[in-house]
C-alpha cells in the first residue's frame, strides 16, 4: 500500500495562501457534503460555500474528488500532531490514559469530518484511496509506539501481535463516537464516554495474562 505523498495540484506559489485557502474548502466542503452528500454537491457549490469563484477554486484544486482528499489528509495530520504531542517516554499508564483521551476529544470536536471521510472516502481515485487507507494505519501506529513504551516500562504485558490489535480497537472505539453518538448521547456525556472506554480497554490489557 503506498504511503507516498499525494500532491493536489495548484497554480499559487505562495504555501502560506495555499494552506489558508485549503482550509476554507475543506471547512466549507465538509458540511456541504454533510447536508447534500458528495455526488450531489458541485465545485460551483463549494467554491460559493468557501467564499471563491468558481476560477479561484480552480487555483487551488482540478478536481472535486481533490477536495474530498484535502478532507481525509486533514483529518489524518490532526490526529497525528494530537498523537505526536504525547510523551511517551516514561511508558506509563497515565501517559496512554491521555493519549486516549485526546484522540477522542479530537474526533469530538472533528464528527463531521470524520462522518464524511467514511462516507465519501469510496469516492477517491484507487490511488488516493490508497493513500488514505495508509493514513489510518499510521493512526494504529502511533498508538502501537504509546503501548510499546509501556511493555517497555513493564506497565502492561503484551506481545507485539496482541498490541497492533489493541491499537486498532482504540482507533475503532474512538471513531465510533463519530458514528453513533446519535445513540450514545442518550447515555453519556463526552467525558463519560471517555472515561467508561478508557477503563474498559485498560481493565482488558491489564488482567489480559490473568485470563
Amino acid at each position: 500500500m503506498s504511503k507516498e505523498k499525494i500532491i493536489v495540484q495548484t497554480s499559487v506559489k505562495d504555501e502560506s495562501l495555499i494552506e489558508l485557502r485549503r482550509q476554507q474548502i475543506v471547512e466549507a466542503s465538509v458540511k456541504l457534503f454533510k447536508e447534500k452528500g458528495f455526488h450531489r454537491a458541485t465545485t460551483r457549490e463549494i467554491a460559493k460555500a468557501a467564499g471563491f469563484s468558481i476560477g479561484t477554486l480552480y487555483e487551488y484544486i482540478r478536481t472535486k474528488e481533490d477536495v474530498l482528499y484535502l478532507v481525509c489528509d486533514h483529518i489524518y495530520n490532526k490526529v497525528t500532531m494530537c498523537l505526536s504531542d504525547i510523551s511517551t517516554q516514561k511508558g506509563t499508564i497515565e501517559e496512554l490514559e491521555e493519549a486516549i483521551r485526546q484522540y477522542f476529544l479530537l474526533i469530538d470536536r472533528m464528527i463531521d469530518e470524520f462522518t464524511v471521510m467514511y462516507q465519501e472516502t469510496k469516492s477517491l481515485p484507487k490511488e488516493a484511496m490508497q493513500y488514505v487507507l495508509s493514513k489510518e494505519l499510521e493512526m494504529v501506529s502511533l498508538f502501537e509506539k504509546i503501548l510499546k513504551s509501556c511493555v517497555k516500562s513493564g506497565e502492561i504485558e503484551l506481545t507485539d501481535q496482541e498490541i497492533y490489535l489493541a491499537a486498532n480497537h482504540l482507533v475503532i472505539q474512538g471513531q465510533s463516537w463519530a458514528f453513533r453518538k446519535w445513540a450514545y448521547h442518550k447515555k453519556y456525556t463526552t467525558e463519560e464516554f471517555i472515561a467508561l472506554q478508557t477503563r474498559l480497554f485498560l481493565s482488558g490489557i491489564l488482567h489480559f495474562r490473568e485470563k
